[in-house]
């Protein structure tokens, strides 16, 4: 079982911000901006490859539009990412999205 299926099942707490039937929302431990979500449907898919069902991914922007504005950086603006595989970044097996904000982000990102 993933990490963030542990967190999903309450194995692993977690500074939750949202969490709904299919989508859970937690604060990241390592924030590379003063705000950052990672916003993961509550099924496990690995990669956006395996993801079979796409309203999966409205239900997560439905999520993410509504915390920017609860976290006050929908007005200023936000940046959503998403890693796919390992050399793409992506450290944990669990689709997710990262949700950041509340600073001018750069670019590329560092």
């Amino acid at each position: 079982m993933c990490i963030f299926c542990k967190i999903i099942k309450g194995d692993i707490p977690s500074k939750k911000v949202y969490e709904d039937e299919k989508v859970l929302a937690f604060r990241d431990i390592d924030p590379k901006a003063p705000v950052h979500i990672l916003v993961i449907p509550k099924q496990h898919v690995d990669t956006v490859d395996q993801l079979e069902d796409m309203s999966v991914v409205a239900d997560l922007f439905a999520v993410m539009k509504k915390i920017a504005a609860e976290e006050g950086i929908a007005g200023s603006g936000y940046r959503i990412v998403v890693n796919h595989g390992k050399n793409a970044g992506q450290a944990v097996p669990h689709l997710h999205f990262h949700l950041l904000g509340g600073r001018e982000l750069s670019w590329p990102p560092g």
